[in-house]
């Protein structure tokens, strides 16, 4: 009896300690799931940078008509000395498709900025790819290109749709080192204009959407951005970039968003030191450097020459990741938006002289025609 009596008792406490330990179901989706951060640590919430910056990666649609007295006030906030306008002539983010060669809203674009900001606003023109089948199509884009600079433009831009989405009259893809448009890279060169240019995308957007890729959250609420069936692969565009850059070296070139190498900066530097024609900038890409903050600021230390400051969309209170994760030594904070970038950040707190130079010194040594007297604060 007494052995029966303890058996049962044995099971009973097995019975409680298993349903004790029995998961709770508290199934959730992973977008749900974005807990604020216990940690009891300091913070600095720059609201403006340490030092006047040129934002070197802006996109501004209606410059040709629209009041600007608001886009500076916000500018002024964030102590935005000059903002250069990749949209000069009015283009989407996904850059020009029927381009007609009418240059009406970059000249309405300029005189608007000439007569009340003078100082405080750059624009870059870009070029069409329509009829780059005709024999005369180098020659009449750099015709434009040369106009386009005498008129007040300060460099060139290149959408991604070189190498993604433009085609010859057949069909076919044309791609970024087509031949076809080595006059023009050489043309930038000779006018001393700098080519910005966006090749392809985050190397994940090619990848399977599974749970291996670091993107998935940002292609299930964002489907657009999957280029996994597309011709051109991530890697064929890259070194279709890369060809161009070694190719014309004397010619400066921007690589966008840190030329999507933002996780693998060895690399970077790796072909920063190949390619001595090339620089960098960070437009959308803080989130990379806000995760490995160590490696960032060595990289930043060593190539604090070729790297300028971007942003890229132009939502104001964003750029407050960017100041932080620049300047200060902060921790474990979030990203401004989660889809993006689940992870946290964490400061770098670059010195004075390298924020200067990625703040400002960097562009003002690649564009011609901004008055050094707007950072002297």
């Amino acid at each position: 009896m007494k052995n029966k009596l303890i058996t049962i008792l044995a099971l009973v406490v097995s019975n409680a300690w298993s349903q004790q330990d029995k998961p709770l179901d508290m199934k959730m989706d992973f977008e749900e799931y974005d807990p604020p951060s216990s940690l009891a640590v300091e913070e600095h919430r720059l609201t403006k940078s340490k030092f006047p910056f040129i934002d070197i990666h802006n996109h501004q649609g209606n410059m040709d008509s629209g009041d600007l007295n608001k886009l500076i006030a916000d500018m002024d906030k964030l102590n935005m000395a000059v903002m250069n306008n990749l949209s000069g002539r009015g283009f989407s983010s996904n850059g020009p498709s029927d381009f007609s060669g009418n240059d009406e809203h970059l000249q309405k674009s300029l005189d608007n900025i000439d007569k009340n900001f003078p100082t405080r606003f750059i624009l870059f023109t870009t070029i069409s790819f329509v009829g780059i089948d005709d024999p005369n199509w180098a020659t009449n884009i750099m015709k434009q290109l040369e106009a386009n600079v005498n008129a007040g433009a300060k460099g060139l831009k290149i959408y991604k749709s070189l190498g993604l989405s433009v085609k010859d009259k057949n069909g076919k893809r044309v791609q970024i080192d087509d031949p076809r448009i080595d006059p023009v890279w050489a043309k930038c060169g000779e006018l001393g204009i700098p080519v910005l240019i966006h090749s392809a995308d985050p190397k994940q957007f090619w990848d399977p959407i599974d749970k291996n890729n670091e993107r998935w959250l940002e292609l299930k609420t964002h489907p657009g951005r999957r280029y996994e069936d597309k011709e051109a692969k991530w890697q064929m565009l890259i070194d279709e970039q890369h060809n161009v850059f070694k190719k014309h070296p004397k010619t400066k070139f921007i690589a966008a968003h840190l030329g999507w190498y933002g996780s693998d900066l060895k690399k970077l530097g790796q072909l920063l030191d190949q390619m001595p024609n090339v620089y960098t900038e960070i437009g959308a890409v803080i989130a990379e450097l806000g995760r490995q903050p160590r490696t960032a600021k060595a990289f930043l230390t060593k190539y604090q020459d070729r790297v300028l400051f971007g942003k890229d969309s132009w939502v104001p209170e964003e750029y407050q990741t960017y100041f932080r994760v620049l300047e200060t030594e902060d921790e474990y904070f979030p990203y401004h938006k989660r889809y993006h970038a689940f992870w946290r950040m964490y400061g770098i707190g670059l010195p004075d002289e390298i924020l200067k130079k990625i703040y400002y010194k960097n562009a003002l040594s690649l564009l011609k025609g901004i008055d050094p007297k707007l950072f002297e604060k």
